[in-house]
């Protein structure tokens, strides 16, 4: 589901969207406050993340609001880069998001980061559409994902984390690319529209040490299409009429 407003407001910031290709969605901020939760849920303090294909600085921003750690935040498309620039700037949280716009496959980092997430472009070899900044946002033409899981790896710190928003119609797929990688699962849920939809994205969280791996689901709304429960619970600390 996707907000066609030219900005959206939440509870500590405000994203504006005019000049971005990829759009606000109810499953990106869901799985903005997943990775929050999964952030929250670690064993040590986060002090760096980074947010590889950024958009308008979503996830950046909620990862912000929830954990005080300093985050990368790298965009290819310079249009994009410069409104989650504009977002980051107008947030309470501007001193502790750096954007940066380049393709990840030329960056290098002297660090490593206790949280990487990433909402990648989803689909490869798949048709597109005529408008080319879409095209950046939603195919994997520079950025394949076997490219990210490697970048993943190289950056990820020991006892870290990482986090995957992807099609459920590619589970199979992304589940053998990750092992390939050298990492491993320790989280995944499943993601419903509704109570009456069958699943459509899936969150994945992982690292490189194994561990009882934990599966579970949501769905986004009830049959009379108000929230369920579990859905309000994770955005409560970010939608405005939670």
């Amino acid at each position: 589901m996707q907000v066609s407003n030219s900005f959206f407001k939440f509870k500590q910031f405000v994203i504006h969207q005019d000049k971005c290709a990829m759009k606000v969605t109810t499953d990106g901020c869901l799985f903005g406050a997943w990775c929050a939760e999964q952030a929250r849920s670690m064993k040590h303090d986060v002090k760096n993340v980074l947010d590889i294909g950024t958009g308008t600085g979503l996830l950046s921003l909620m990862l912000a609001q929830e954990c005080d750690a300093v985050i990368d935040a790298i965009e290819i498309d310079k249009t994009a880069a410069a409104q989650a620039e504009q977002n980051i700037t107008h947030s309470p949280f501007a001193n502790r998001i750096h954007i940066q716009c380049a393709d990840i496959l030329d960056c290098s980092f002297t660090k490593n980061y206790d949280v990487i997430i990433s909402n990648p472009p989803f689909y490869e070899k798949e048709l597109k559409s005529d408008n080319p900044d879409k095209n950046v946002a939603h195919h994997n033409d520079g950025l394949l994902l076997k490219d990210l899981l490697q970048i993943i790896k190289n950056n990820l710190s020991p006892a870290g984390k990482f986090c995957l928003l992807l099609p459920y119609k590619r589970k199979e797929e992304t589940e053998k690319m990750i092992a390939d990688a050298g990492l491993f699962i320790s989280h995944t849920t499943l993601v419903c529209q509704s109570v009456n939809h069958g699943y459509f994205r899936m969150m994945i969280c992982g690292g490189l040490i194994l561990e009882k791996t934990v599966s579970d689901e949501i769905s986004i709304c009830k049959e009379d299409n108000s929230y369920t429960d579990k859905f309000t619970e994770l955005l409560k600390g970010f939608y405005l009429k939670l």
